[in-house]
Formats: structure tokens, sequence, C-alpha cells
């Protein structure tokens, strides 16, 4: 399992930066402009895949499981980051999304020699991986044997198992159940994964972690209503949202959400549905968190299901 990392897209020589050393500044950002450009084309062609891997993320984790990212270097500190924003983003619970870094948390600033070539040390991080849970590994060349032993441990115990790559012909392929392979093509500095192909990993993993959340209920139309308001910043976007959500005026948000504890999604699906916080809490614990499930629901039965006898209006105030 130990390969070289041999004839990937990445390692090969792009024939229109050979001379980027003679370059003014502004031409070298023109030119690292122009590939970046590329890259949400590439991430494109892979969506269909991408769709598949996040439906079947949805249905493990509503049955109990989680998302382990695995990667080294450049891919894993993407994986860590894309995983640590979860949390105040979208109140995603701890250990929801776990990243595995080769060489742990020393690696994240500090490059550690050999780690990513341990494909033992992939196979024993993988150990805490179970039959729900996914297991999602990033490497650029397709073939960092970390990240091999990770995807092929976690497939031998039952894992659902993805590869992020930028290469079409990656050998970690062999382990995964989807293949994220984005087309991006030689990089501008030759095999400086943390251009093009980091770029695309960040663009797959946000996309990926970002449509979970929102199949997971932890979104009402576009807005964060998981979001928690740890600061003052987010408490005033939590109180903007009741707002933007409602067509109620500030002084009515503050007290739905005020009725509502502090929670966001009692306090909108309160007001949408003019039922108390402690129906709208209720009927959104019984449609998995969905505020739009338990909207629907509600707006189904017809008012005789909040058993209020005081209703909040979702009327701007005159």
């Amino acid at each position: 399992m130990n390969e070289v990392n041999v004839d990937a897209p990445t390692e090969d020589r792009h024939p229109g930066t050979t001379s980027i050393d003679t370059q003014t500044s502004l031409e070298i950002l023109r030119a690292l402009n122009a590939e970046d450009a590329t890259v949400p084309a590439a991430v494109a062609e892979v969506l269909p895949e991408l769709a598949r891997l996040v439906d079947l993320t949805v249905e493990r984790l509503r049955r109990g499981g989680s998302v382990h990212y695995f990667g080294a270097g450049t891919s894993g500190r993407l994986a860590v980051l894309d995983a640590a924003e979860l949390r105040p983003t979208f109140n995603a619970p701890a250990g929801l999304f776990v990243a595995h870094h080769a060489g742990g948390p020393a690696a994240l600033v500090h490059a550690v020699e050999n780690v990513e070539d341990d494909d033992d040390l992939g196979r024993r991080e993988a150990e805490v991986v179970g039959p729900h849970d996914v297991a999602v590994g990033l490497t650029a060349t397709g073939r960092t044997p970390y990240v091999a032993g990770a995807l092929e441990r976690a497939r031998e115990r039952g894992a659902t198992t993805a590869l992020v790559t930028a290469n079409p012909q990656a050998s970690s392929a062999a382990y995964a159940d989807v293949v994220l392979a984005a087309r991006t093509g030689p990089e501008a500095l030759t095999g400086s994964t943390r251009l093009k192909a980091g770029t695309a990993q960040k663009l797959i993993l946000n996309s990926f972690s970002t449509a979970v959340m929102v199949g997971l209920g932890r979104t009402w139309s576009n807005l964060m209503v998981d979001v928690v308001a740890t600061n003052a910043k987010l408490r005033g976007r939590v109180v903007r949202m009741l707002q933007q959500a409602t067509g109620a005026g500030e002084p009515e948000a503050r007290r739905a959400l005020d009725a509502a504890d502090g929670e966001l999604k009692p306090a909108l699906l309160s007001m949408l549905a003019e039922v108390s916080a402690d129906a709208a809490r209720e009927a959104i614990a019984a449609h998995g968190g969905s505020v739009a499930a338990a909207l629907a629901a509600l707006s189904a039965a017809g008012p005789s299901t909040s058993h209020d006898t005081e209703q909040p209006t979702t009327r701007q105030e005159q």
C-alpha cells in the first residue's frame, strides 16, 4: 500500500506557467487566478456523485452514525476546518463530524515527517468507525497511504466510504463506495496541491457538509435556524432571522425568542404556525428537527393541534 505518488495529474508540469518566476506580481496573480477559475467547473462534474454521498450520509446520521474525515497535509487541514465550523454554524452535536489529521494537532501547524505514508496509522485511527458511519478520505493524488489505510479499515468495519481526490485514476478509489475525482489538472506550481486541488476539496467539503445539514433539518428556507447565539453578533442575527422569516417587528421577534428560552427553532415555528413555544418544540422533535416538516404537519392538522389559549401573531406590529 506504500505507493510512490507518481502519475497523478497534480504532479504534471503545467505548460502555461513555466515562466512564472520571471513575471511581474500582477502577471503571477493573473496566472494563478486564471487557474483558480477552472476549479468550480471541475467540481460541478462530480455533483451527481456528491449528491449520492449526501443522501447516504443523511440516512446514516439519522440512524445515529457520524462522519469521519481522514486526510494528511493540506487535505487534512481542510477537513479539520470544515468539521470545526459545523458546531457554531449549525449547532451540530460534538462528534457528528470528526476530522482525523495524520500526525494529530501538531501536524496542523508543522509538517510531521512520514505520517502520511503510514497506512497502519490510518487503519488504527479508523478503528473508531462503525457500520452506521461515513468515512471520507481526502488526498489530492489519490495515493496517500494513511488515507488508503483508513478507508480500507473503515470499509472492513462496515462504514460507507468516500474518496475526495484530484486524480481520476486514484488507487485509493478501490476502497471507496463513492469517488469524487475533480479533474483540476496540473498545478500552476508543479505538485503544489494547496492550490487548485485544495480549493476543489474545500468546495466539495463545504457543499457536502452544508447539504447534509440542510438534509437533517438544520435550516429553514435559507436561514441557519440551528445557529448558536454565543455572542452579540449572533444574538442580533437570530432576531433578524425571525423578522426575515415572519415579517414581524423586532419587539415581537424578541418576545417570541424569550418565550422559547432563546431557542430559535421553536420561536420561529411558534410565530409561523401561531402556536405556543412548547407546542412548537414538541412538533419539531416529532419531525426529526425539521421546522419545515413540523410546519407542514401543523398547517395540515389545523389550529386545533396547538391547544393554545393565547397564540402569538406573525403580523408586522403597527
